[in-house]
């Protein structure tokens, strides 16, 4: 069992700094070696361990698709809305200029809504990603890594980003990697909780009233 102070300091390490969230290939997985160097604090590449592990990969994934999708709906949603609003200003100069105003107005609000609503989903895709990272971190990285440190004989993990000068040889990044990998694989078990979906937007141009709709 994992004792509270070496999970408390790994835990404390981890909080030290935001991990990155550009997308690599995954190494190949290479077997675990301890570093020569015996030292109680070791270092530890958050940005690549999140990067370059199984897991940490096929999160990255799932928020690079949910991303995509958003790009694609904002983009079909534009073109929408720009083709309703070549068709009213094409219909401008046959129509009364009330019923026109009131037309207009209406377009207006519709495109402010769907506005407030696509932001509102980014936010939420960001807030997936927050969330999903901690996950990594905190829930699968955490118990691994007091492992890891116990074996090595560590009192503490160090960011390697707030170091300011150490031996490579108390890295212990690769060795971190090799076995999250091998214990982990994906995470696709650890993971398995249903994704946080943003909610839909308020309306759609295509299904809204077009400006060519017959008139009362």
């Amino acid at each position: 069992m994992i004792r509270a102070g070496l999970r408390a300091s790994v835990l404390l390490v981890l909080a030290c700094a935001g991990p990155g969230m550009a997308q690599t290939e995954a190494p190949e997985q290479a077997q675990e070696q301890m570093p020569a160097m015996q030292s109680a604090v070791v270092t530890l590449d958050r940005t690549r361990l999140f990067e370059e592990t199984l897991m940490g990969q096929a999160i990255q994934a799932r928020i690079d698709a949910a991303s995509n999708d958003l790009i694609a709906e904002n983009r079909r949603l534009e073109a929408a809305l720009e083709a309703e609003e070549r068709l009213l200003t094409e219909r401008r100069a046959n129509l009364p200029p009330a019923s026109f105003r009131d037309l207009a107005r209406e377009f207006d609000t519709r495109v402010e809504d769907l506005r407030v609503a696509q932001e509102a989903k980014s936010r939420a895709l960001t807030r997936m990603r927050d969330a999903e990272q901690q996950r990594f971190f905190f829930e699968a990285a955490a118990p691994v890594l007091a492992e890891l440190m116990q074996d090595l004989g560590a009192v503490a993990i160090i960011d390697r980003s707030v170091v300011i000068l150490s031996f490579d040889r108390i890295d212990i990044t690769e060795q971190a990697i090799a076995r999250l990998d091998a214990r982990l694989g994906d995470g696709a078990e650890v993971l398995a909780a249903p994704e946080p979906q943003p909610e839909g937007p308020p309306g759609d141009p295509t299904a809204a009233p077009r400006p060519d709709a017959p008139q009362p």
